[in-house]
């Protein structure tokens, strides 16, 4: 099952016997996920440039994924005594698979603070504890992907001859204040502008406190989110691609 992502590169755990429910009841769910995965590409400079908001790559795997049914769903909890509403909780999903069988959610997960995985997590807990979900999933850079991404970048800035602040400025890049101060202190130590640029880029944008498969694991390992049983998905470096 998911071998196709499996020889891509992309890295796959389950819980909670959710391998088996989702090859037994949801199979067709797994050409779709395929589907929308496979067709992903993620060009360098979308990596390099963007600022808040969601990436062009989650996007496009957003709209993947809704071509496909898995639109974005507001669950709505209420709790009722004798018939009048007493309290209500909503849960936003980014994308929620309706089936005969029972109803998947998926969380995309590429770039947030760590702490939202708490959040999802928790969010599959209680939907299906109260039987509005039966599995749950989320997509988050993978392992490889985060160790190489200093490399990737690195790449970026040396292929492009960044050896200098006009440099990066050409690139529609500017770094802070704070960030020249640190870049500069490397650069003084020794390194090459385009390393020392690369290393604090990628550790203010892309680090160890953000949303990528380790921390994932972290909470997996705790049982956040148990019993909900789960489908996580890291995406490989293999989309990256460094022409674009």
């Amino acid at each position: 099952m998911f071998e196709k992502l499996r020889e891509f590169g992309y890295e796959l755990k389950f819980t909670s016997h959710a391998e088996a429910i989702i090859q037994h009841d949801f199979p067709e769910l797994i050409d779709e996920l395929e589907g929308a995965l496979l067709a992903l590409s993620l060009p360098i400079t979308e990596i390099i440039g963007g600022g808040g908001g969601e990436t062009k790559m989650t996007q496009r795997l957003r709209r993947g994924l809704s071509e496909r049914g898995w639109p974005k769903h507001n669950f709505e909890l209420t709790k009722t005594v004798d018939g009048v509403a007493k309290e209500s909780i909503s849960h936003e999903i980014d994308h929620v698979r309706r089936h005969d069988h029972g109803t998947v959610a998926f969380e995309i997960e590429w770039n947030n603070k760590d702490p939202f995985f708490d959040r999802d997590l928790e969010n599959f807990k209680r939907l299906h504890a109260e039987g509005a979900i039966s599995l749950g999933g989320i997509v988050t850079r993978g392992s490889a992907m985060q160790t190489e991404m200093f490399e990737r970048v690195l790449a970026f800035g040396q292929t492009r001859n960044v050896t200098s602040y006009d440099d990066l400025y050409a690139l529609d890049l500017s770094p802070t204040r704070p960030q020249r101060q640190q870049i500069d202190r490397h650069v003084g130590a020794g390194q090459p502008f385009a390393e020392a640029w690369a290393r604090k880029f990628v550790a203010d944008k892309y680090g160890m406190a953000t949303t990528h498969w380790s921390k994932l694991m972290d909470r997996v390992a705790r049982g956040v989110g148990n019993p909900c049983p789960l489908v996580l998905i890291g995406l490989p470096p293999s989309i990256i691609d460094m022409a674009g």
